[in-house]
C-alpha cells in the first residue's frame, strides 16, 4: 500500500490566494484539507440547517486555505516524482451509466473517418466512457448535487445533479468548492414567480443578484453584477457554454451596456456584455448568453506531475519524437552527423515555419467579437516582469 505524504505547493499558492481574495467578489469557497475538513463540514451543516426552509444554498464564505499536493514515498522510481491534487471528495464508484457512452473507433487514435491521422501523438490508453455534460442548463428549478465525479474526458470535475421536481439527472461542470448536498439552480429560462413575489412584485436587480448569484447557479449574463467571476460562459443567446470550461478557468465580467435611471436603478440598454478571459483577451458576448458563478473545479490540475511515461500512455498520449532525432526523409531537421538540423529554421514535418515570420491570422475580416486581443509573444520570450 502506498504511504501518502502531504507537501505544500509554494510556487502557485500566492497567485491563487490573491486571485481568490481580490477578484472573486462572490467568493467561491475552497475545500479545507486534512484535520480542518471535518470542522468546516460541521460549520456548513449548521449553516444549512438554520436556513432549511429556504430553497437556496447559503452563500460561500471568504476564507481560503493554501492547497497541498499529495506525494508518495519513493518505493518505486515511478512514485518519486508523482504529484497529485488532493481530491478525497470525489465519487469512488462507477458513473451514472445512462448519461455515458463508450469511446471507440478511429477517433481514439487521432484519425478521421477515412483513417488518416489528423491529430498526432494519440493512441492506446485505458478504456473510457464519454460523459454527456449539460452545457445548456435550460431546466429551471432547484437541483441537488448528488456527488462530484472524475471525468476522464476533461480536466475539470463534473457534478451529478437531480431535479427536485422531476427527478431527472444530468451532469454539469462542477464549480470549485461544490460538494454533495448543495442546491444549484438555473435562471436561464426566466425568473421564477416566487422570487419576483418575494421582491414585492418588482424586479430589484440588487436583491436579485443577492438571491441568485451563488456558486454553481447558471444565469444570463445581464443578471450577473459587474466584477463577478464566472465560468462556462456562452456566446450566443440560445447556445451552450463555450468559454472557460477547463479546470481552474474563469472569466470576469468587466462592463455591461446599461444606464442609470432617476431613481438610481440601472437598466440594461445594449445587447452585449464585455468579459475578460484569463488569457487577457477582452471579448463581447450576448447579454442573454449563459454563465455559471464561480471558478471551474480542480484548480490544482496544472501542478500535477505524472511521474513516469506509463501514465501518459494510460491517458491516450503517445510519445513526441524530436525532428533532429529523425532521418532526413522523415523530417526537415533530420539527418546529418551529430545533433544538427542543417542550418534550417524551425518548421513542422511538412515544412511549415513554426516560429516568427509566418503569419496565420487575417488582417482583414477580423473577429468582430474580440474587443481587445490577448498579448502575443510573436516568436519571442515573454518578459515575466512585464507580463
Amino acid at each position: 500500500m502506498l504511504q501518502q505524504r502531504f507537501r505544500p505547493l509554494v510556487g502557485g499558492t500566492v497567485s491563487l490566494v490573491s486571485m481568490y481574495q481580490s477578484a472573486l467578489r462572490l467568493s467561491v469557497a475552497s475545500k479545507r484539507f486534512s484535520s480542518t475538513e471535518t470542522q468546516t463540514t460541521a460549520n456548513n451543516d449548521a449553516g444549512s440547517s438554520s436556513s432549511s426552509s429556504d430553497t437556496f444554498t447559503t452563500p460561500p464564505s471568504n476564507d481560503f486555505d493554501p492547497v497541498k499536493m499529495r506525494t508518495y514515498k519513493p518505493r518505486t522510481p515511478g512514485l518519486r516524482h508523482l504529484r497529485r491534487p488532493i481530491n478525497d471528495h470525489l465519487w469512488k464508484g462507477r458513473p451514472f451509466l445512462p448519461l455515458t457512452f463508450p469511446k471507440k473507433g478511429l477517433g481514439k487514435g487521432g484519425r478521421n473517418n477515412t483513417g488518416r491521422i489528423t491529430v498526432r501523438h494519440r493512441g492506446g490508453g485505458a478504456k473510457r466512457r464519454i460523459r454527456i455534460v449539460d452545457f445548456y442548463r435550460w431546466e429551471p428549478g432547484p437541483h441537488i448535487v448528488d456527488r462530484i465525479e472524475y471525468d476522464p474526458g476533461r480536466s475539470a470535475h463534473i457534478a451529478l445533479i437531480t431535479n427536485q421536481a422531476t427527478g431527472k439527472k444530468s451532469y454539469i461542470v462542477a464549480a470549485e468548492g461544490m460538494r454533495a448536498g448543495d442546491v444549484v439552480q438555473s435562471y436561464r429560462s426566466g425568473i421564477p414567480k416566487e422570487l419576483i413575489e418575494s421582491m414585492g412584485g418588482v424586479v430589484d436587480y440588487s436583491i436579485l443578484a443577492a438571491k441568485t448569484c451563488w456558486r454553481g447557479n447558471c444565469l444570463p449574463l445581464h443578471m450577473i453584477p459587474v466584477g463577478t467571476v464566472v465560468y462556462n460562459v456562452g456566446s450566443r443567446p440560445d447556445g451552450p457554454a463555450v468559454f472557460c470550461r477547463a479546470a481552474g478557468t474563469y472569466a470576469t465580467i468587466i462592463s455591461k451596456e446599461e444606464e442609470t435611471r432617476e431613481d438610481g436603478t440601472k437598466v440594461m440598454t445594449g445587447k452585449h456584455v464585455i468579459v475578460r478571459l484569463q488569457s487577457g483577451e477582452v471579448r463581447k458576448v450576448s447579454k442573454d448568453a449563459c454563465a455559471t458563478i464561480g471558478v471551474a473545479s480542480n484548480i490544482m490540475h496544472q501542478y500535477r506531475q505524472l511521474g513516469k511515461a506509463g501514465r501518459s500512455r494510460l491517458l491516450n498520449i503517445r510519445p513526441t519524437v524530436r525532428g533532429v532525432a529523425m532521418n532526413a526523409n522523415d523530417h526537415p531537421h533530420g539527418g546529418g552527423r551529430g545533433k544538427s538540423k542543417g542550418n534550417r529554421h524551425p518548421c513542422s514535418p511538412w515544412g511549415q515555419p513554426a516560429k516568427g515570420g509566418f503569419k496565420t491570422r487575417k488582417k482583414s475580416n477580423i473577429n468582430k467579437w474580440v474587443v481587445q486581443p490577448r498579448i502575443r509573444n510573436m516568436g519571442k520570450r515573454r518578459n515575466k516582469t512585464s507580463a
